[in-house]
């Protein structure tokens, strides 16, 4: 998932703009030669694309016929990237799709349909709640590579050194053990995020979101999110919390506090998982605690379903989408899974592939555990647009420039507007 959120590394902007102009280079290929696909991946290009770069070796190694361009578009550009290559024509054969931008994909035909396809053909061993969130209008547009959630993140040692002994499962209990941390262990307890994305879990935590898909409704601005998103405040001031950043790499800032000991705990996604081991808090791995998000008034405790899917251009011709429906169904396959999670530590999306030494990494171990209280997105293709204005607000309410009532109003007001048929 990434979400616009992680920095990602800079590629040679040049490999991009050749592949952006025509993605399955259908000019370059023999009519006897061997058909090459181009693949964007959106992976970190640092952490993660050496894998997948060795992957598609083995791909090519496998299938004579089939070559692969592979092109590693930084994450938070990929979206509008694609946008504007497949609506010329020119986008790549396969794309490495966050989830919530396929049904988007989907509905302006730029996906092709992948029910009863070779990409398919091990459908029933994928999550089936990660195959639901791969549709839209009732037909499947991707194939599930990995997934992801949020989960509390905490530093075990600092945690023991102020005498808790587990994870706090509410606010209120993290808010009581920052304060502790902070007198015994002379850091933050806790560090929140002003992203739309983290603060999302609050709204679980009330039992709302920013809409209501089934009732066509906003609820941004609903007496539930005004109770989450008070919560959500509430945890940039008090005894060990520490105060909201609201710079362009606040980001950074936390995840670097925290990987080097300088914070207790932090809300984080498994992709981060090989830069925790990076920091000197865990350099022995079993120092990282991973529990559930706390729970909000509710009761209820959840995070945002996240991750990533295959998905097969539906402009390139029928010589390059079979092809690419082979490729999809080898890069998702449970040994290719299994390699993935090994190298990247991120998680798979099919049971097979939590073999016993997967499960054997500590921080993918304990991101499966907090799987099941992970919040499937509604089938709305602008879904994940809807955090667009919360990321212009949450900044400034967090920073004091503005009231909760007044930021929340101005976030439903341009949600609306992105659901022009959803009532307020």
């Amino acid at each position: 998932m990434r979400r616009g959120i992680a920095a990602t590394a800079l590629v040679a902007s040049l490999a991009l703009a050749a592949t952006a102009c025509g993605g399955s280079d259908s000019g370059d290929n023999k009519a006897d030669g061997p058909v090459t696909i181009t693949w964007w991946d959106t992976s970190n290009a640092t952490n993660e694309a050496p894998t997948y770069k060795a992957l598609v070796k083995q791909f090519e190694a496998a299938n004579k016929g089939i070559k692969v361009k592979y092109v590693n578009v930084p994450f938070d550009q990929a979206q509008n990237k694609f946008d504007t290559a497949a609506g010329s024509k020119g986008a790549p054969d396969v794309l490495r799709s966050e989830v919530g931008w396929t049904p988007a994909f989907a509905k302006k035909g730029y996906f092709l349909p992948l029910d009863g396809t070779e990409a398919l053909a091990d459908q029933s061993k994928f999550q089936p709640n990660l195959i639901e969130q791969a549709k839209y209008d009732g037909k499947t547009y991707g194939v599930p590579l990995v997934t992801d959630t949020l989960a509390l993140v905490y530093n075990k040692a600092l945690f023991e050194k102020a005498g808790i002994t587990e994870a706090p499962k509410t606010w209120d209990e993290l808010k009581a053990d920052a304060a502790k941390i902070k007198t015994k262990a002379k850091v933050d307890g806790y560090w929140g995020s002003t992203q739309a994305y983290y603060a999302q879990t609050f709204l679980y935590g009330e039992g709302t979101d920013t809409v209501d898909a089934a009732a066509k409704k906003v609820t941004v601005n609903s007496d539930a999110a005004k109770k989450a998103y008070g919560t959500w405040l509430s945890m940039f001031s008090g005894k060990g919390l520490h105060k909201a950043d609201t710079t362009a790499d606040a980001y950074a800032h936390i995840q670097d506090a925290f990987v080097n000991g300088k914070v207790a705990a932090i809300i984080q996604g498994p992709w981060e998982i090989t830069n925790f081991y990076k920091g000197s808090a865990f350099s022995d791995k079993s120092n990282l605690g991973i529990a559930t998000v706390p729970a909000g008034s509710s009761g209820k405790a959840g995070a945002p379903t996240g991750g990533h899917n295959l998905s097969v251009y539906a402009g390139s011709d029928s010589a390059h989408q079979k092809a690419a429906l082979k490729f999809v169904n080898f890069m998702t396959s449970a040994k290719t899974q299994t390699q993935i999670a090994l190298k990247n530590s991120t998680l798979p999306t099919r049971d097979d592939a939590y073999t016993a030494e997967v499960k054997a990494d500590p921080g993918i171990a304990g991101y499966q555990t907090v799987l099941p209280a992970a919040q499937p997105r509604p089938a709305l293709p602008e879904y994940s647009s809807l955090w667009g204005p919360l990321d212009t607000e949450l900044p400034k309410i967090a920073g004091g420039k503005e009231s909760l009532d007044k930021g929340l109003g101005n976030a439903e007001l341009a949600i609306a507007k992105l659901v022009p048929d959803f009532s307020k």
